[in-house]
């Protein structure tokens, strides 16, 4: 067995695995900013295949695309074109030429109207450390008055709930002419506090196994409310649903819920200072 990212490394494959044919993430964060009189300069980090960060910039926006990946990089720009798609990590970013930004680069020479951070991105950010690095970024990089969009799995879904852990799942696809198989198994790491996650990849074309493994921080919805007005931010919805992976998924016209309670979490947030 290997160790690796086969989506990461594959960006199609990951299109394949986790498709979006109705653009529900993108155009769910387009209503958000809509909703709150966002402006047109936007920062999509952990932009991924960059079809979220191509939807916005076909609804007028101007968009850059920010991910760690290389490979997601190249195929973004080759596949969704528009935005400008640039490596970053999001733990430690700024604008402009001189911004810190661990040595790959800065996002872009201007300040930004909102931030958005869809599919758990944010959830890389395993400490404390990294979410005040994440959001003093964020602070930087928007303009007054700018928003924070973000969505992620919710980490008061497991307080008392196993019904998503420790038991493996299984899915399958074929992609390009090879038949493939993922084994995924979740656990939670209190002492961490994160969502770990082992996935295995089986393919019928000879090829050796090939085990992920990943994590991300459980944020509570209170401890997320704490963490963005410590950082000058104020809360403007803060819920479990309607999204565009919450069940049942986010339509045109739905309006933010109220409850903190299943397992994806919606945040839209304003800089204030």
């Amino acid at each position: 067995m290997t160790s690796g990212n086969l989506l990461t490394d594959n960006p199609e494959l990951y299109e394949a695995r986790f498709p979006d044919p109705d653009l529900l993430a993108g155009r769910w964060a387009e209503d958000c900013l809509r909703r709150y009189g966002a402006g047109p300069g936007v920062l999509d980090l952990g932009c991924g295949t960059g079809r979220d960060a191509a939807h916005l910039h076909r609804a007028g926006r101007s968009v850059v695309g920010a991910d760690l990946s290389e490979a997601m990089l190249a195929y973004a720009g080759e596949r969704h074109p528009g935005p400008r798609y640039v490596r970053a990590d999001l733990r430690d970013f700024s604008p402009g030429p001189a911004g810190p930004i661990r040595s790959v680069g800065p996002v872009g020479p201007d300040v930004f109207d909102a931030v958005v951070c869809l599919d758990s991105a944010l959830l890389y950010c395993h400490t404390n450390d990294d979410l005040d690095g994440f959001l003093a970024s964020c602070r930087r990089s928007l303009s007054p008055g700018g928003l924070l969009v973000a969505e992620m799995r919710n980490g008061a879904y497991f307080l008392g709930r196993d019904d998503l852990l420790n038991t493996p799942t299984d899915n399958s696809l074929t992609w390009q002419g090879v038949s493939y198989r993922s084994t995924t198994t979740l656990h939670i790491d209190r002492t961490a506090q994160l969502l770990r996650r082992t996935r295995v990849w089986t393919a019928d074309d000879g090829s050796a196994p090939v085990e992920q493994r990943s994590a991300w921080r459980l944020l509570l919805p209170q401890e997320l409310r704490h963490f963005l007005t410590a950082h000058g931010f104020a809360v403007l919805e803060l819920h479990d649903g309607p999204g565009p992976r919450s069940e049942p998924p986010w339509q045109e016209g739905d309006v933010p819920g109220t409850a903190a309670d299943a397992d994806r979490l919606h945040v839209v947030a304003r800089l204030t200072d």
